[in-house]
């Protein structure tokens, strides 16, 4: 008497091979996304270390050094314009990601994602991790650690676009919002890890900070290069996953999508103006500029600014901060189910932008009067700041990439996704640098700075808004 099939395989064996292809797209997608945020988060966490309060800090037995003041700082940033310096580190990144990113989709439309994506990620490996080197062969020049920001914001102009294809080629419109919304927590969860790994080594060679990031990422990489599978046309050369075959229904699958692939690859790229004419593109563009600007200010600045109101030291400042990032986790999701119900992408954007505003002003006043309050407003402040950004980097990207517009060309969706992020990281370059030209003169100016952004960001979707509102109002 032969056993049953295990229960395990009966439960495999139960889903289709597209199925299999499909999840295993968006975990690989969502572990390469998490390994680019993870790799961007120590520059953050190591600002605190570059420049300390040395008469704080017990000073080695065998130091011979005259000075009090700055002895444990690292040069160049043991200076009173340290903030500038550190402005000036966070720019050389994205302002050649914002650079990067335009030119990024229309390279990802014509190159094979696998490829593009995998060899991104090896170069943003050595570039994280030459950053950390600069430790341990003592250099103190800015002009090295400008340099290398600036090679690695260019270099993760290769991840968006990708990744939001291989999604967008897998998953149509039904649930969009839901399953973008959950899979996009890896901008979040990639800022954890980033801040707990880089946190561990801060204290004590901060070079680690960087080339552990370095490391994994490279590692996820070589993972990319060896398992991706971009768009369900290229699985046809494959044999279905636990099922048996026969030589009909293969022969008869791989020529089905033989058809469908040479269909595709006779559908020329849209051009740059082409995407531009997307209804909405543009309105959702600027709207990311002021989101992301207000996003990225968080993410470089947040640790900072807890440790200098709250007295934190670095790694206490950067374990804080990823409250910041499960509050966005939660509130991309939210958004994400929101839209999907209501079918309002810009009115779920605008309502968490309104809501928001109030929020930051509370957070700068009443946030670091108690460890419970600190610990509420981050999640409720992460939540209303990344969640529109969220939706906006995915599920509208994804929709205005297969805009009934195009009259099904299937090659616009990385095009648009990087005019959009692209828009937004030239808001996430201007918002780091106003933060450090802002600051000297108090936390709050860039507090109102941050409100007016959210403020703003709602003003340009207020079109789309009210074409929603109405479309609803005409259906009741």
């Amino acid at each position: 008497m032969r056993s049953p099939l295990a229960p395990g395989v009966r439960f495999c064996s139960s889903f289709s091979r597209d199925s299999w292809y499909r999840s295993f797209t968006l975990f690989l997608t969502f572990l390469s996304y998490t390994a680019y945020h993870l790799s961007r988060k120590p520059i953050s966490i190591v600002k605190n270390e570059l420049h300390r309060n040395c008469s704080m800090v017990i000073r080695p037995a065998d130091l011979n050094t005259t000075d009090n003041e700055t002895w444990c700082d690292w040069a160049p940033f043991d200076q009173d314009n340290y903030k500038t310096l550190y402005g000036m580190l966070d720019n050389s990144f994205l302002v050649a990601y914002a650079i990067g990113m335009f030119f990024s989709g229309i390279f990802g439309e014509r190159l094979p994602l696998r490829y593009y994506l995998s060899c991104g990620m090896l170069l943003s490996g050595l570039f994280t991790s030459l950053f950390g080197l600069g430790y341990y062969w003592n250099i103190h020049s800015i002009w090295y650690y400008a340099f290398i920001q600036a090679m690695n914001g260019l270099v993760q102009t290769t991840g968006w676009p990708s990744v939001v294809t291989c999604v967008g080629n897998w998953f149509g419109k039904g649930k969009r919002g839901f399953i973008m919304g959950v899979w996009n927590s890896h901008t979040s969860v990639g800022n954890i890890l980033g801040s707990l790994i880089a946190g561990a080594f801060v204290s004590t060679a901060w070079g680690l900070s960087f080339i552990v990031p370095g490391l994994i990422i490279t590692f996820t990489g070589v993972l990319c290069f060896f398992f991706l599978v971009e768009s369900h046309t290229l699985t046809s050369c494959n044999l279905p996953l636990l099922h048996s075959a026969t030589i009909t229904e293969v022969t008869s699958s791989t020529s089905s999508h033989a058809t469908e692939r040479s269909e595709e690859d006779h559908t020329q790229a849209i051009s740059f103006c082409g995407a531009l004419s997307i209804p909405g593109v543009v309105e959702f563009s600027l709207c990311l500029l002021f989101a992301k600007l207000v996003s990225y200010t968080f993410l470089y600045w947040l640790p900072l600014y807890i440790s200098n109101v709250a007295h934190f030291d670095a790694k206490a400042a950067g374990d804080m901060s990823t409250l910041f990032d499960v509050g966005g986790i939660l509130g991309g999701i939210a958004a994400g189910v929101v839209s999907d119900y209501s079918g309002g992408r810009a009115t779920t954007c605008c309502a968490m932008l309104l809501l928001a505003a109030p929020m930051l002003f509370l957070y700068n006043y009443v946030g670091q009067t108690s460890i419970a309050t600190t610990v509420v407003m981050l999640l409720v402040c992460g939540g209303l700041v990344n969640g529109p950004y969220a939706l906006i980097t995915t599920a509208v990207s994804a929709d205005l990439g297969t805009h009934e517009s195009l009259q099904g060309n299937s090659r616009a969706l990385s095009t648009v996704t990087a005019i959009i992020d692209g828009t937004g990281s030239i808001g996430a370059a201007i918002g780091p640098l106003l933060a450090g030209l802002i600051s000297p003169t108090g936390w709050n100016n860039v507090f109102y700075m941050l409100i007016s952004a959210d403020v703003l960001a709602c003003l340009f979707l207020s079109r789309l808004m009210y074409k929603e509102v109405r479309g609803w109002c005409s259906r009741t």
